[in-house]
């Protein structure tokens, strides 16, 4: 009886020590997927630029009196940096600006109007950007949602056209899941759109790198749409296919008082030319 009780006794603890191992058998993987899915940001939380230091690094700035004689500075910005200092961007020398009105289908910048009108009201010339994301709608339903929110154009002399923020996908796979001919077309079917909308080709923003892996070096945007190339470095190097220049080069994550800045390639008449069409 004693020997009885005493194995009733041990099958009983065996059994609570697996009923307390069995949770943490199960909560490695848990954990880990836990801690995946910490490392995607939230739905709408993208900006443009977000995949240029992770996929391409960054260098020196560029620099040389020669460089800031013939390009215009710009920033870029959206909710990230909330309510923008504009008077201060203005002193510093500038003067032009794209503000991020939309993602997908389904999230606006709630910071858009003060971004939006302020870089406005303190002379800049300005436009909006939307960040695309092909693997959830359609590029003309987005072109639409784009345009609806805030995208639009009108011929004030003081707005630029709109902005396809095409690169790395903060959310998933690099390239949406899509082929390079399925990038290409869901491009094509927003920049269409686009103009159908508005009259105007959309700027296209992108990274040589991102365009040669995803679009297979797609060269047919080149002749009717400005290209906006990101490249963090002293020189703007090689250029997506189909464009012998670029428009507008971001060359920095870390300028001051707002982190995105840029070059316009050519004095502030010709950002006036791309705003008046």
């Amino acid at each position: 009886m004693p020997v009885h009780r005493s194995g009733k006794t041990l099958a009983g603890a065996t059994l609570a020590a697996l009923a307390l191992l069995l949770p943490l058998t199960l909560s490695g993987p848990a954990s880990a997927a836990d801690a995946d899915a910490e490392s995607v940001p939230p739905r709408g939380s993208a900006s443009m630029g977000m995949g240029v230091i992770e996929h391409d690094g960054q260098g020196g700035k560029p620099g040389g009196i020669s460089i800031q004689a013939v390009q215009t500075e710009g920033v870029d910005v959206s909710s990230h940096q909330g309510n923008v200092a504009w008077s201060t961007l203005w002193n510093s020398g500038v003067r032009w600006a794209y503000v991020k009105a939309t993602e997908g289908t389904y999230y606006k910048n709630p910071y858009f109007a003060q971004q939006y009108n302020g870089s406005y009201n303190v002379g800049m010339i300005r436009g909006a950007y939307h960040f695309a994301t092909p693997d959830t709608t359609t590029g003309a339903a987005q072109a639409d949602y784009f345009v609806n929110n805030g995208g639009g154009w009108s011929r004030d002399g003081k707005t630029l056209p709109g902005a396809l923020d095409i690169e790395w996908n903060p959310y998933g796979s690099t390239c949406y899941g899509k082929t390079q001919s399925g990038m290409v077309a869901w491009i094509r079917d927003f920049v269409n759109r686009y103009k159908y909308r508005t009259g105007r080709d959309p700027v296209i923003y992108t990274a040589t790198s991102w365009w040669k892996q995803c679009t297979g070096n797609y060269s047919g945007f080149g002749s009717t749409n400005p290209l906006w190339v990101a490249r963090y470095a002293s020189t703007v190097g090689e250029l997506p296919a189909g464009w012998p220049y670029y428009t507008m080069w971001q060359y920095t994550s870390s300028g001051p008082t707002v982190g995105d800045h840029n070059h316009f390639n050519g004095d502030l008449s010709r950002v006036q030319a791309l705003a008046n069409g």
